[in-house]
């Protein structure tokens, strides 16, 4: 949102500061100023001149030589310019002054000094200047020459030596405010200067709206029909004939101008005046292109086509807004209007709208046809339906000023539901309470009574305007109270309450220990991004009918890289590896906690399963078992440890396919891990064997504990027994430990394979291995006979696996 500070003066007469101390106090009550920038800032000692004769150059064919009257004196300026003539007044700056920029239109930084100088040997002591050297140009400033000095016009009422900067509504400043989308009302002038009233306590005054109209009657213009009054709180009209297109008065071009608005004709100009000054958009149609002089305003069709103002054609569906005669759609509620009603220098009767739209719809209906506009953005807000009949009045009283037309009397205002003022219960210990103040009632109505929040002493409430629709609760009084009476003035406060014994909840205890443990296995952790290209199902060697394919499409994406919620995080983590070894760090290790997204069924009926997954990736230093050995470290130190299993047949496409396995708990798959298959590093661009671990949280949650029970030191001493197999190749550790688990019952307590051997010394097809067993009781000391009993259950349940002792 910007403004003039000259705008803002119109509505608070008395505000009398420089721009850096409007900006300041402005930000401190609430209005964020986020800049602002002097119209005049490179401009000096530019005055009104006139022209009062003209010679032609001795020495030049395209060069004259005026004499200009300046107010105290006449000066010699020698001009190139071909639209000079006698009596004309236009801008001269003086020897040491400065312009913003060249003839041309560019602008210099600081600006450029003039010097008193010779021109082909005849005496110039100044310069005549165009609207680009002043730092503006001819779309503010229509009426000035495409290639010469500005003129002021005959009736401007300027006279020589007169301020040209300030002739010309260039001594002003542009303010740029950063408003949240709860101060609706701040997206207008009136808005703004109802807070600077606030803020430098001085008066408010809004602008005099007279009646207007004739003694006709709209309706026998027009018919209004709401077939969308969900969409449309409110709605109206006012009919205007006899129209007459002219430039609007100097004054609303200034103002406009110095709002960045370019003046068009008087017709135009008033509706956006009147937008920036009520922040109600307005929309005038030619009445006479209007088909059965009807409006109604309803949905559109499904597949629906529109062409705007601007030209562009869109396809509408029945969630879009439309404005329609009786025949066709002649505009984008809310957007824009339709080519097929647009002014022309040929309009004769004109219809006015001021309507209110639903906010949420606009913003989705322009983001859906991929166009917005000023009136748009207002729109989206939400606006006061209250608002409207002001807006149009102001509108009218504009037109009859300026003698545009002939208002119609009366007005078409559909309006089934009023809004009404909300109201919010005083309570001013509780306010105090929660600035940590010691304010006074008295003094908080005062604050509230500033911005026109009243107060009703029979029910105790506070009376929001409608304008102010931020207002709904006792902390949005508090927020009033507070910066009216200055957050820097608000004392340093302990907090004050009871304590209370909090913890972290069981899933975030489990994924700080994800941490911990991978921090302190040397891991880093990484955040990748949740949105991905499709191409990574090629990239990961997926089949194209495994399940990870079927992804959920993101249905406004950045671009196709990232169009679709990933199915798994292992392209993220090999994104981020892959950029490590770009970039040649070495022995990188990685991991990631973040979702993955499993949709339930496609398309979407329902909200995907968001599923957990700690992942882990590395490379260099390390192997499969050093990653296996980080896996198995978390899950001990969550507690599961005692039924932890691999399978081999793991059928992962992206990892080695002899180098990966399930990772199984209690019978349930819980994740895996392997080494990544060397094609897949090598479309990651990485150079290195490269391992990844991935645990499915949701899978772990269940079976995790932080419960431990404590066990004294054995009183009783333990037995060791090695024992030596050769073992059939197709068998696996894991199944030979559960077999020697269960031969040496309670008394096993501890069992480690110290030898794995495979060559001459053993048959084809066998393995040697040779485990470490330890038994203990710890009730009693062992006998031979306990260890003997042990020893023999372990040998026979080998031996029915085919595995025989090694001799």
């Amino acid at each position: 949102m910007n403004t003039s500070l000259s705008w803002i003066k119109m509505y608070v007469p008395d505000l009398d500061c420089s721009a850096q101390e409007y900006c300041d106090a402005m930000t401190l009550s609430g209005t964020k100023v986020e800049g602002f920038t002097r119209l005049d800032r490179d401009l000096e000692k530019i005055v009104v001149g006139k022209i009062i004769s003209l010679e032609k150059h001795p020495d030049s064919d395209h060069l004259v030589i005026c004499q200009v009257d300046i107010g105290e004196k006449n000066v010699q300026i020698v001009t190139g310019a071909p639209n000079a003539v006698v009596g004309m007044l236009t801008p001269v700056v003086l020897p040491g002054g400065r312009v913003a920029g060249g003839h041309d239109g560019t602008l210099t930084e600081g600006g450029i000094k003039i010097h008193a100088g010779k021109l082909r040997g005849v005496d110039s002591d100044g310069m005549m200047c165009s609207i680009e050297e002043l730092g503006s140009s001819r779309e503010f400033y229509p009426e000035a020459p495409e290639n010469g000095i500005y003129a002021f016009a005959e009736n401007s009422g300027v006279k020589p030596g007169d301020d040209a900067v300030h002739a010309l509504g260039l001594d002003d400043v542009n303010i740029e405010y950063e408003i949240t989308s709860n101060r609706v009302d701040c997206y207008s002038v009136i808005g703004i200067a109802r807070e600077a009233a606030a803020t430098f306590d001085k008066k408010f005054v809004l602008p005099e709206v007279t009646p207007t109209g004739n003694s006709e009657d709209v309706n026998d213009y027009i018919q209004v029909e709401v077939e969308a009054p969900e969409l449309c709180p409110r709605y109206t009209a006012r009919v205007v004939k006899n129209i007459k297109l002219a430039p609007s008065p100097v004054w609303m071009q200034r103002r406009l101008a110095a709002n960045g608005i370019r003046p068009i004709n008087n017709v135009v100009d008033i509706t956006n005046y009147v937008m920036e000054e009520y922040g109600q958009p307005m929309h005038a149609y030619d009445l006479d292109t209007i088909s059965g002089h009807k409006i109604i305003v309803k949905r559109a069709q499904d597949g629906e086509k529109f062409t705007t103002l601007d030209g562009n054609e869109y396809t509408l569906d029945h969630t879009i807004l439309t404005i329609n005669d009786a025949e066709k759609a002649v505009g984008l509620a809310g957007i824009m209007g339709g080519e097929n009603s647009m002014i022309t220098d040929q309009v004769h009767t004109m219809l006015f709208e001021a309507a209110c739209f639903d906010g949420t719809n606009i913003r989705l209906s322009s983001r859906k046809i991929g166009h917005q506009t000023d009136a748009s953005r207002k729109f989206d807000k939400g606006l006061d339906p209250n608002n409207a009949m002001e807006a149009m009045n102001r509108a009218c009283q504009l037109i009859e000023e300026f003698s545009a037309g002939e208002v119609v009397g009366g007005a078409i205002d559909i309006y089934p539901v009023k809004r009404e003022e909300s109201r919010v219960l005083f309570e001013p210990d509780k306010i105090n309470s929660l600035l940590g103040t010691a304010l006074s009632a008295k003094q908080m109505l005062d604050y509230l009574a500033k911005v026109e929040l009243r107060y009703d002493e029979k029910t105790n409430e506070i009376v929001a305007p409608t304008f102010r629709q931020d207002i709904h609760r006792c902390c949005d009084i508090a927020e009033e109270v507070a910066r009216f009476f200055g957050y820097n003035n608000i004392p340093t406060t302990l907090p004050r309450g009871e304590a209370t014994t909090g913890k972290l909840s069981f899933k975030n205890r489990v994924e700080a220990k994800a941490r911990d443990v991978a921090e302190y296995c040397g891991f880093s952790q990484g955040m990748c991004y949740s949105f991905e290209s499709p191409k990574v199902f090629d990239r990961l060697l997926l089949p194209q009918d495994d399940v990870h394919r079927r992804a959920i499409q993101i249905s406004n994406p950045l671009g196709e890289d990232f169009s679709v919620m990933r199915t798994t995080s292992v392209n993220g983590m090999l994104v981020s590896l892959s950029t490590n070894y770009n970039r040649r760090n070495k022995n990188v290790r990685l991991y990631e906690l973040g979702n993955i997204y499993i949709p339930k069924s496609l398309p979407l009926t329902e909200l995907p399963d968001e599923r957990m997954q700690f992942t882990l990736g590395m490379y260099g230093e390390g192997d499969f078992y050093d990653m296996k050995g980080v896996a198995e470290e978390f899950l001990g130190q969550i507690g599961m440890h005692d039924r932890l299993e691999y399978d081999a047949e793991a059928g992962k496409p992206f990892l080695h396919p002899g180098r990966q396995a399930n990772i199984i708990y209690d019978g349930k798959i819980i994740g895996f891990l392997g080494e990544v298959h060397p094609l897949v590093t090598r479309s990651y661009g990485i150079g290195e064997r490269t391992y990844l671990a991935v645990l499915d949280f949701p899978e772990i949650l269940p079976f995790a504990t932080f419960d431990r029970k404590y066990h004294g030191i054995a009183r009783f001493p333990a037995v060791s027994r090695d024992l030596s197999m050769v073992v059939p190749k197709n068998i696996q550790a894991a199944d030979l430990e559960k077999v020697i688990r269960q031969g040496g019952g309670a008394i096993l307590e501890e069992l480690s394979l110290f030898d794995i051997y495979e060559g001459e010394q053993v048959k084809d097809g066998y393995k040697s291995m040779a485990y470490s067993l330890v038994f203990r009781s710890r009730e009693r000391t062992l006998e031979e006979a306990d260890i003997n009993t042990a020893m023999n259950r372990i040998l026979k349940g080998l031996s029915d696996m085919g595995i025989e002792l090694r001799q």
